[in-house]
């Protein structure tokens, strides 16, 4: 099994969460308030311009309403579309 290059799975990483953001209805000003950063935090996440730590991941995950569990899950489902 090859295993997809690096910047094919952080695009897909936060491309995911903008979509779970968004399918949530929870704004980047929203989100960004939740966590107790600037907005532009959330967008360089998002744009893939900043990485996130896996503890600011779970936490971002948890303002969203979803577990770090389920994320993984739904990322790597996104990783096997394009097999």
């Amino acid at each position: 099994m090859k295993i997809p290059n690096e910047d094919f799975q952080r695009e897909r990483l936060y491309s995911l969460l903008k979509k779970l953001r968004q399918n949530s209805g929870i704004r980047q000003v929203d989100l960004a308030e939740k966590l107790g950063v600037p907005q532009s935090f959330i967008s360089k996440c998002e744009s893939g311009e900043r990485q996130l730590d896996i503890v600011e991941l779970r936490q971002v995950c948890r303002a969203i309403g979803i577990t770090l569990d389920n994320f993984a899950k739904m990322l790597e489902e996104t990783f096997n579309e394009t097999k």
